[in-house]
């Protein structure tokens, strides 16, 4: 029992948890807190920054929910960031509905709603954008969420989320919401670090327990054991002996629905189906969700690694008759979907495939992917939501982000295409995929079946099912546009501190930590061996390094006899021809052949086509005849020889019999190489020197030479390990180093004087901050410059860069943001350089609005295949003035490829001009069905990179150089953004 004491302080406890934000925040929902919940939220009331890694589904936006209730509250701006921006329109919607139009914005790129709200809802490189700017909206900003902050180990876009954490001003807390990592408090670490006091909060409890199963033909089995918890399997654990007997009786009936199943297992089976015969595919998608349905597992996401697949998928599921909705909900659905699509042409309506999609959706099936309109993706989602929709294929991408949570998940498959080959999914990836099932508040327990095939070994799935290993690791790397913006608010060094502090670096550095700890173990070993290998005559250090140089001679001296060998065997292979007899070593006897021909083609000695005396046609090459061949003599091949012909290769063969009768004989290599006179004395000399040292006379000598071999091969190791420190240890500073080199070498920066500031001599109105100013265009596109031209894009010689650490003393030098410096400050793209190059030398100057659009097209797309790459027919032909501009920014980037490789930096993605005429035809006027004729391309996709080409123009009408093109650019987003392409749900 607890004392008077104690009781007063937990009532005090009490009374201060009912009057604090929290309790008042919770009393608004619906549902008790869990624990992980209230521990983060507590957490962040108290005014520290929270980390929280937990399942799918587990509810972690309530943390950042109360971030914006405790913005609104102490009036502090809140921004809740996400890194889609179907992710971002469906958080705005959810913001709005519980706090009003009025108090909530949306800022993405293409959609602007209310930008000066308190609470603001947006993508991630919108932030970063501000924050480089210098906004306004900046100012009183208080709470940042990050959701999906695992995203920052994205090749492409992870760098964002680090760029945005590192450069918050220090008083705004931030709330990182992040999937379960098996390195969460290794990244909460590096919060801490450059964030202050930040709460490492994990839950790996889902909410709803999740049951593993397989479907085996058309039955749904558990694929555990029955004595293994299902939410806490561990790892490896036993599978069903059902499973085990279902999979059995499968592969001796054979087909996914019985009998008649065709060919056999696949090489490299495992499991129970490696010891049977019989090939199983999966069971048809009718039988999936005619079982899903008798089951009462509906509603069922499929994923399925292909749109193309989602789509057929669609088609199948449809013409088999099934119907997974009621006439209420049918009438339902149409409301909905006449709802949704009222603002889309209807002269589109037919490309669009809008009565296919709206038959499957009344009959509650859909796909769901990227290459769908968004408002057809969007109206899927909310009729998914709702319970009306009961099965949806989709591809992975649905699992980043979008809420849409069903009872089961099925996977029709367990790897995937990755663009270059089919690799088996991950843990990580698994249970992003199966996260998914349960839904909170609804389902008591959610389910994850993966259909059988005879590619899938059960226990192999039983392993990736139980193992939740998901580490977090930075793609992060300074890119141009991050460059000149550091470096227009920090000096040089302070840059490169401020890269040293990102989370890559600090991986890096973690694991330097490792590598030294082993380098000190080598250290000591290293000090063992010098010991051990002593000797009372004299140094054996020395006498050691006189036996490893002359093995290491000797080695040498092998190569060079090795080398002139295999020279001289191909020499007599050069220059023989048709009907020359040659000798060669067959084993330990001679063959001799006849020369049909000879192939040149070879990396180092030519091969030849050989008739022997069996008679055979052989291929002869310096695998088959290391000592080469010896010419011998000459017999007559006939034009008419077929060597395919038994009787030609007879006829030749005896002629080359009687020619050996007759004693031919020939001059060609012996098969022995001769090594270098001076390797030779070398070698002689070092013998001289050893037998010479008072080591050599040593009755331990081989004893000691045994430690010496040790060491030496330690001390290889160690010298390689200490290089991979070296590399590791400032490695992100260094990437910034050589980036600044370039842009050095370009002109985009240069050396500042000693005590000038990041931002000296910049005009009082910067025009790379004030989007409202109309600058004159930089002096480096006065001119439209060559891009053939050997100084094309080049400002003269490149300076040294300044020292990064000044001696004591000395002034702080830095690099200067010149006037194309702030112009590349501006422009955030992928292709960033690329991007600005073409401006800067104005390789775009002699385009309309529509060739404007067409060219921006490829910087932002990428095909999908290597076949859709070309531009195809383009207006004007191949000498036109589109086809010429086109064919500028490809040499653009190609020169800037080559640069990036001498300065030793990953060279960007090539320019793809894979849609260049769609976009051109499209900004022209022509209709959907004229731009998608003819084409893979989805309308889809199409809207989808209309729109990021809609953002580059944006980006152009007040960064461009130019005045004129900056309203090309205007003019440009104005004919793009019409139809299906303008259209928004929002």
């Amino acid at each position: 029992m607890s004392s008077p004491a104690e009781r007063y302080a937990a009532s005090r406890r009490r009374a201060k948890a009912e009057r604090s934000e929290l309790a008042r925040f919770a009393a608004r929902l619906d549902f008790p807190l869990d624990d992980f919940q209230q521990q983060a939220c507590e957490a962040l009331e108290a005014g520290s920054s929270v980390l929280v890694a937990a399942p799918t589904g587990a509810g972690k936006t309530v943390v950042g929910e109360f971030a914006v209730h405790l913005g609104l509250q102490s009036n502090r701006k809140a921004f809740y960031t996400t890194p889609i921006k179907a992710l971002s329109n469906q958080k705005y919607l959810d913001l709005v509905a519980v706090h009003g139009a009025d108090a909530v914005g949306l800022l993405t790129g293409d959609t602007t709603i209310n930008g000066e709200a308190p609470v603001v809802v947006m993508t991630t490189e919108v932030l970063r954008n501000m924050i480089y700017a210098r906004s306004d909206t900046l100012v009183d900003l208080g709470y940042v969420v990050m959701d999906e902050v695992h995203y920052l180990a994205d090749r492409f876009r992870g760098p964002v989320w680090e760029e945005v954490i590192l450069h918050l001003a220090e008083d705004v807390r931030l709330v990182s919401l992040s999937a379960t990592v098996s390195n969460a408090e290794e990244f909460g670490s590096w919060l801490s670090m450059v964030r202050g006091e930040t709460a490492v909060v994990v839950s790996e409890q889902r909410p709803v327990p999740l049951w593993q199963h397989v479907m085996v033909r058309s039955e749904i089995l558990d694929l555990y054991s029955a004595r293994v918890d299902p939410t806490n399997p561990g790892t490896d654990p036993p599978i069903s002996a059902e499973l085990v007997e279902a999979v059995r009786r499968a592969q001796r009936s054979g087909g996914p629905g019985g009998p008649g199943g065709r060919g056999r297992g696949r090489p490299g089976t495992r499991g129970p189906a490696a010891r049977l015969g019989s090939a199983v595919r999966p069971p048809r998608r009718s039988v999936v969700v005619d079982r899903l349905d008798e089951e009462g597992l509906l509603p069922a996401i499929v994923f399925i690694f292909s749109r193309a697949q989602c789509e057929a998928a669609v088609q199948q599921t449809v013409e088999s008759g099934i119907r997974l909705t009621t006439a209420e909900e049918a009438a339902t659905i149409r409301r909905v979907i006449d709802e949704r699509s009222a603002g889309l042409p209807v002269e589109d309506l037919g490309v669009l495939g809008f009565d296919a999609w709206s038959y499957a959706l009344q009959r509650g099936i859909a796909a769901h992917h990227a290459g769908m309109l968004p408002v057809f993706k969007e109206t899927v989602e909310t009729l998914f939501s709702a319970g009306l929709v009961k099965v949806v294929y989709a591809t992975e991408t649905l699992a980043l982000g979008v809420n849409m949570p069903a009872r089961s998940v099925v996977l029709e498959k367990l790897d995937k295409w990755n663009g270059s080959t089919h690799a088996t999914l991950t843990p990580g990836e698994y249970t992003q995929l199966t996260g998914r099932a349960g839904r909170r508040g609804i389902d008591v327990e959610g389910h994850a079946v993966v259909l059988y095939s005879d590619g899938i070994d059960p226990m192999a799935l039983a392993g990736l099912a139980s193992r939740r290993t998901y580490p977090l690791r930075s793609s992060f790397h300074p890119t141009y546009n991050m460059a000149v913006n550091l470096l227009r608010a920090l000096s040089y060094p302070r840059a490169r501190e401020v890269l040293e502090t990102s989370f890559a670096q600090f991986q890096a550095d973690r694991g330097v930590v490792g590598l030294a700890r082993q380098a000190r173990k080598h250290e000591e070993a290293l000090a063992g061996y010098a010991e051990a290998m002593t000797c009372h005559l004299g140094d054996f250090t020395e006498y050691a390094a006189i036996r490893q140089q002359l093995n290491e001679r000797e080695k040498e001296r092998s190569r060079s006899r090795s080398l002139a060998a295999r020279r001289a065997a191909g020499e007599s292979m050069s220059g023989l021809r048709r009907g020359d007899v040659v000798e060669y070593s067959r084993g330990r006897r001679s063959a001799w052949a006849v020369v049909l021909d000879t192939d040149d083609s070879g990396l180092d000695t030519p091969r030849l086509r050989v008739l022997t005396e069996e008679p055979r046609v052989r291929q002869l090459s310096l695998v088959e005849v290391p000592a080469g061949v010896r010419a011998v003599g000459r017999v007559k091949v006939p034009k008419s020889f077929n060597p395919r012909n038994p009787g030609d290769r007879r006829d030749l063969a005896s002629s080359l019999r009687a020619a050996l009768t007759a004693g031919l004989s020939g001059t060609g290599t012996d098969g022995t190489g001769v090594s270098s006179p001076a390797l030779d004395a070398d070698v002689e000399a070092l013998r001289r020197r050893l037998r010479s040292h008072p080591c050599h006379g040593c009755a331990d000598r081989e004893e000691h030479a045994r430690w010496a071999v040790r060491w030496y091969r330690l001390a290889e190791e160690h010298q390689a390990l200490l290089r991979r420190i070296e590399t590791r240890t400032s490695s992100i500073a260094r990437d910034f180093d050589r980036v600044c080199e370039l842009l050095v070498e370009l002109g985009y920066l240069a050396p500042a004087p000693a005590g000038t500031g990041p931002d000296d001599g910049a005009p009082a109105t910067d025009p790379a901050l004030d989007p409202a100013a109309s600058p004159a265009p930089p002096a480096a596109s006065a001119a439209p410059l060559d891009p053939w031209s050997d100084d094309a894009g080049t400002a003269g010689t490149p300076a040294p860069l300044p020292s990064a650490n000044p001696a004591p003393g000395e002034p702080e030098t830095g690099l200067a943001v010149t006037a194309s410096g702030r112009w590349l400050a501006r422009v955030y793209a992928e292709k960033d350089l690329v991007l600005a190059e073409c401006l800067r030398r104005g390789a775009w100057r002699d385009l309309d609005p529509a060739g404007l659009a067409a060219v921006v097209s490829a910087l932002v797309y990428s095909s999908r295949t290597e076949e859709d790459r070309g531009p195809g027919p383009l207006a004007g032909g191949a000498h036109g003035v589109l086809a010429q501009a086109v064919a500028r920014t490809a040499a653009i980037s190609a020169e800037l490829t080559e640069r990036e490789r001498e300065h030793g930096i990953s060279a960007t993605e090539p320019v793809d001009p894979g849609i260049v005429g769609a976009v051109h035809r499209w900004a022209s006027g022509a209709s959907l069905r004229q731009v998608l004729a003819g084409s893979d391309l989805s309308a889809g996709d199409f809207v989808r990179w209309c729109k990021q080409v809609l953002d580059v123009l944006d980006q152009l009408s007040t960064a461009a150089p130019d005045a004129e093109e900056r309203r090309t650019a205007r003019r440009a987003m104005d004919l793009v953004r019409r139809g299906v392409v303008a259209w928004s749900s929002l």
